[in-house]
């Protein structure tokens, strides 16, 4: 097999990277694959933690992606054994342990949303479970001869809740000696992981040691920011990006980010070379490209990647349509309530004036807000328009055609009312 000069290898795969331990490995490594025309195996690992992955997930991803561009196989494993520990990186709690339903069915969904990015015929899928399942009593007690309680408590969560007399289970002090045999399981040439994991993927590179195998690279790749431009990327924290996502919400989403943020965004969340991020960069700051132009290009390059050139485009139209001109775009997403959600009675094609519409209880239903106090506030804030007139009071009394359009900042959506 013929790869790229290790040059233009290295220049690609550093994009974004925040350490690589250590570069000169990676180097020597790609120079000897070269040499055998033996790609090399590149681990990500990932707990499936949750069912649907965001933007934030697929910064490794990416990552893998670009191994596999330079002809290297991704070995993209998914810890279903590890999930059942629960991994206490970042914690100052003891997480709880997922079950065995929640682990295979989240897992399921992980094999179904990474070949969005990943080469399928240049991805292996693995589960960790397939040698820890044949663990005994006595593989454990030989892996936990590994590491001594001193190492582990150098790991700053561990020692933070030490400090603090915060209990630390003993099952987590495990997760860092099994996450690091996996390395050994896979000989694994190079494992990647966020910033958050170094302890973790550190210990991989022990373990390999001790097993006599050479160690493992490590490539440490930054926490992606949310929407926020501040916080990590995070549904619970409200400001995630789901890869699920329909594309015009995906699309408007991705505009409503800072100018800052975008450059962020190019570098972690594209293939584009740092060359050519770096002269759009260069276009934006002499004049010869909008910001807003680069901006609709990222999104539209986003929104491709996870549905299809044509929903992007579609996307980008129906954004025009609805932020630039000012219209109602043609495809909005739609939401179903009964009329005891928004305190009305009655139903039909009209609903009749004058009754009322709570609409701090519509903005909740239709998951435009996360409370009613939210809801209160953003139409004191008038933010808050249905049929396209501000809305100004918490009771709406005037007829409106049912379904009815609602929107909230920037946020649209098609209202269907039903009795019941």
């Amino acid at each position: 097999m013929t790869f790229p000069p290790v040059d233009e290898q290295l220049a690609y795969l550093k994009k974004g990277a925040v350490e690589i331990i250590r570069e000169q490995e990676l180097r020597e490594r790609l120079e000897k694959s070269a040499k055998t025309g033996k790609p090399l195996k590149i681990k990500a690992g990932f707990d499936p933690t949750a069912p649907d992955l965001h933007l934030g997930h697929t910064v490794l991803i990416r990552k893998l992606k670009h191994f596999q561009d330079m002809g290297h196989t991704a070995i993209f494993l998914i810890g279903d054994f590890t999930g059942l520990i629960g991994d206490p990186s970042g914690r100052s709690a003891t997480r709880k342990p997922l079950t065995r339903e929640e682990i295979d069915r989240n897992a399921e969904t992980y094999k179904e949303q990474v070949f969005k990015i990943l080469d399928p015929k240049k991805t292996v899928i693995d589960f960790n479970s397939r040698w820890f399942s044949k663990f005994s009593a006595i593989d454990f007690i030989r892996l936990a001869e590994k590491y001594t309680v001193s190492q582990l408590l150098e790991r700053d969560d561990f020692h933070d809740r030490f400090q603090k007399e915060q209990p630390i289970a003993m099952h987590e002090l495990l997760y860092p000696l099994a996450m690091g045999y996996d390395s050994v399981a896979l000989e694994a040439d190079v494992e990647l992981g966020g910033t958050d994991q170094k302890f973790n993927l550190l210990t991989g590179r022990e373990m390999q040691r001790q097993h006599g195998q050479p160690t493992q690279v490590v490539l440490t790749m930054p926490i992606l920011e949310g929407l926020d431009g501040t916080q990590k990327m995070s549904k619970s924290l409200g400001n995630a990006i789901g890869i699920k996502e329909q594309p015009l919400e995906m699309y408007g989403k991705l505009m409503s980010i800072s100018d800052e943020l975008m450059w962020r965004y190019y570098t972690l969340l594209t293939d584009l070379r740092t060359t050519e991020i770096e002269e759009l960069k260069s276009k934006v700051s002499s004049g010869a490209l909008h910001p807003m132009q680069a901006k609709k290009d990222l999104a539209r390059r986003t929104v491709a990647d996870f549905h299809s050139g044509q929903a992007a485009q579609e996307a980008e139209q129906n954004w025009e349509r609805q932020f630039q001109r000012h219209e109602i775009p043609n495809e909005l997403p739609q939401c179903n309530l009964l009329t005891s959600q928004v305190g009305l009675g009655g139903s039909g094609a009209v609903i009749a004036d004058p009754i009322p519409i709570e609409v701090d209880r519509l903005l909740v239903a239709c998951g435009l807000s996360t409370s009613r106090t939210e809801a209160q506030r953003k139409i004191k804030e008038r933010a808050v328009h249905i049929e396209n007139k501000l809305v100004e009071d918490r009771i709406l009394r005037r007829q409106l055609t049912n379904p009815f359009i609602v929107r909230l900042g920037k946020r649209m959506l098609k209202v269907h009312l039903r009795a019941g």
